[in-house]
């Protein structure tokens, strides 16, 4: 059956992506009640939040990890901050001894030590923390929560206690202490902000290997998801065009599969996207697909193997482009829709009529351009 075998190829290369994108991971610190949580699922999104405590990164240890998807949390359990710091400390240069020859989404890559923007303090234990913990080698960012802001200005006692945190002179990230609010409150009409700066921060120093991985487990910059799933594209495209270049004894648009697959992979994975969904999906869109590109191009054979042949067998490298660009394209838009639920359910599962649709019309669209200016 064509739609298994899809399915089967298409979960291969999903978690084929999936390992190659890897783990961000990040620890949280600060103390109890600073928001921490809310912080973190703001950037990252609720679904963390449902996670809990994670397992122990060693055996007897009181730092958890918790995994979800591309990203890693770790955090404190049963730790006081203030009172237990040098355990703290010592179970953080543990972790890191063990990790430092793994692979890089094993290890800790940022630091966020969070203080409440209305304690008014900032506690010599606390400046000490963030001293060793930038000598583990850890970037760390000092954020600032629930901070009031009005057309004013950010609240009076809390630009006062981040001016205390600077005098400090801590080895922190440039731009330290950032302002956050990361939950709207209805109550006061106080929105929320702050959120993409710490976000920009942790890319800057975050290492570059991990970067996909942070791209896909953040959700409040769309335009990095965007902006990296055009480079999956433009890469593939011109796979697709090497590959078709080649002469082989066996047609090239087979070859086109694990490339076009792979690329469908990795979008789906950056806009976090589950499998069982992301295959109704890729299914609808890759019917779509090669009933489209049979209209399109004359003669080009359907991506599901036994659907088609073309005579001569071979396929040009750049209409093998052409087509992976547009399907690359559309399905980008697919996901996007699919990532802030524009895609409603028939009998509780997904609307593949509204998928094979929607891809439809941007993959139509995406071939018209992408022949004209090929031509």
């Amino acid at each position: 059956m064509a739609g298994d075998w899809l399915k089967d190829s298409f979960r291969e290369r999903y978690d084929q992506e999936s390992e190659a994108i890897g783990r961000f991971n990040l620890a949280v610190f600060g103390k109890t009640g600073v928001g921490k949580s809310t912080l973190v699922n703001a950037i990252f999104g609720e679904e963390v939040a449902k996670v809990g405590i994670g397992e122990p990164v060693t055996q007897g240890s009181h730092l958890y990890l918790d995994k979800v998807g591309s990203l890693g949390i770790v955090d404190t359990q049963g730790l006081e901050i203030g009172v237990d710091d040098k355990k703290i400390i010592d179970e953080m240069q543990k972790m890191i001894n063990r990790t430092r020859k793994l692979p890089l989404s094993e290890q800790v890559h940022v630091a966020w030590y969070c203080v409440r923007g209305m304690d008014r303090r900032f506690e010599d234990t606390e400046a000490e923390l963030v001293r060793r913990l930038d000598e583990l080698g850890l970037p760390v960012i000092i954020v600032m929560t629930q901070v009031p802001r009005n057309e004013m200005g950010f609240h009076p006692d809390a630009v006062a206690l981040a001016e205390l945190i600077r005098q400090r002179h801590l080895p922190v990230v440039p731009g330290s202490p950032f302002f956050t609010y990361a939950k709207p409150d209805e109550w006061t009409q106080q929105r929320a902000y702050g959120l993409r700066e710490v976000l920009d921060a942790t890319f800057r120093v975050a290492p570059e290997g991990v970067h996909g991985a942070l791209v896909a487990a953040q959700e409040i910059d769309h335009s990095r998801k965007a902006s990296e799933a055009q480079k999956v594209i433009a890469a593939a495209a011109s796979s697709a065009a090497a590959s078709a270049a080649v002469p082989v004894p066996f047609s090239d648009a087979v070859m086109l599969v694990p490339i076009q697959l792979g690329m469908m992979a990795k979008i789906a994975q950056l806009y976090k996207i589950k499998f069982d969904r992301a295959a109704l999906m890729a299914i609808a869109s890759t019917t779509a697909a090669t009933q489209a590109g049979r209209a399109t191009f004359t003669g080009l054979l359907k991506l599901v193997p036994g659907a088609g042949t073309i005579a001569g067998g071979l396929i040009g490298a750049g209409v093998a482009s052409t087509y992976t660009y547009a399907m690359g394209q559309a399905w980008l838009a697919v996901c996007q829709r699919a990532a802030t639920g524009s895609f409603g359910k028939v009998g509780g599962v997904l609307d593949t009529d509204a998928v094979r649709e929607a891809f439809t019309e941007e993959f139509k669209k995406r071939l018209k351009i992408r022949s004209k200016t090929s031509a």
